[in-house]
């Protein structure tokens, strides 16, 4: 496949505005990042920051934020940061560890990060924050808690499918 002509000139101001578009077209799509809140506050070539405020709703039985919630807004991330070069890119493996826990009301912000591209493949890094830094914690009582929630790493792989940009496209 060839590149869109819009980065075929190599300029990091069309890579950019590819980017922007690629990160445009999938947002339009992604109703489970838009029902639970999740705003995509910075989109770059290979980076992306997405933020999400912890509802009530995401708390488990331990008082805290659902995993499966951190886990989601770092995927989130990921997949808009790998999605910033035209193809469909889906993710082919994750894994995350949890460093602290978040609680409902906390504004947590995903930054992925590319590692390294080779063929149709990715690795990305993404940390979740509190938004606010440190707060006063409850494990043990009174002590600051880190700012940093989880860190995720996500192996992607590019489809050979139209780009994400293109209006009416068909994906593989």
């Amino acid at each position: 496949m060839t590149e869109p002509a819009s980065v075929a000139d190599g300029s990091p101001d069309a890579a950019d505005e590819l980017a922007r578009r690629c990160a445009a077209a999938m947002y339009a799509a992604d109703r489970a990042s838009r029902e639970l809140g999740i705003e995509i506050r910075d989109i770059g070539v290979g980076r992306a920051t997405a933020v999400m405020r912890v509802r009530e709703t995401m708390v488990n039985g331990h008082d805290m934020c659902h995993g499966g919630y951190v886990f989601l807004l770092a995927d989130t991330a990921f997949a808009f940061a790998c999605n910033t070069y035209g193809p469909v890119t889906v993710a082919a493996a994750c894994d995350v560890v949890f460093v602290a826990p978040a609680m409902a009301g906390d504004e947590l912000v995903a930054t992925a990060t590319e590692r390294h591209r080779y063929g149709r493949s990715g690795i990305y890094d993404v940390t979740v924050r509190r938004a606010d830094g440190f707060r006063t914690g409850e494990f043990p009582a009174g002590e600051l808690e880190e700012s940093v929630v989880a860190e995720f790493r996500g192996h992607s792989r590019m489809s050979r499918a139209t780009p994400l940009h293109d209006e009416g496209a068909e994906h593989e």
